[in-house]
């Protein structure tokens, strides 16, 4: 990415303005006309570089206050099949495939949420019984120490 692009991305690190024409906004503050960022905006939807443009819910806000991690010990044959299945529901936000470990064997991982524990314990029974793996555990967030979504391109800062 040329430094104009990266700019770009800074900007929206932080969101997008709630205004009247937020891109023009957003525009001005790069210095870049608001034609142009809307062309380069398109151009990353086109290439993938960006997926769409969405409003952000604080799920404990909306009422959503129980997340599990699913951890799941999906048999290698089955781990395609099991991923289709499991990101249908719309109650998992995530769902990754990581490596096996010494004395943990779980190798996908899901991020169930729920107004309580009670509604993702049904969601993982849903997900097992129609997958067929039986062989999973809920790790229920007891803290939240960060949340936040990545932030691309910043100055050297930590």
């Amino acid at each position: 990415m040329n430094e104009k692009q990266k700019s770009i991305i800074r900007v929206f690190n932080n969101g997008l303005p709630v205004e009247k024409e937020p891109f023009k906004a957003v525009s001005e503050a790069i210095g870049i006309a608001e034609e142009e960022l809307l062309s380069q905006l398109k151009a990353w939807k086109s290439d993938g570089t960006i997926r769409r443009f969405g409003a952000l819910v604080r799920h404990h806000q909306a009422g959503f206050q129980a997340n599990a991690m699913g951890v799941w010990n999906v048999p290698d044959t089955l781990i395609e099949s099991f991923a289709g299945i499991a990101t249908r529901y719309r109650e998992i936000s995530h769902c990754y495939q990581r490596p096996r470990l010494h004395d943990f064997p779980y190798n996908i991982y899901t991020m169930i949420h729920g107004r309580t524990e009670v509604d993702c314990e049904k969601i993982a029974q849903a997900v097992s019984e129609e997958t067929g793996v039986e062989d999973y555990i809920l790790l229920y967030t007891i803290a939240e120490f960060k949340k936040s979504s990545p932030l691309f391109f910043l100055e050297n800062r930590r």
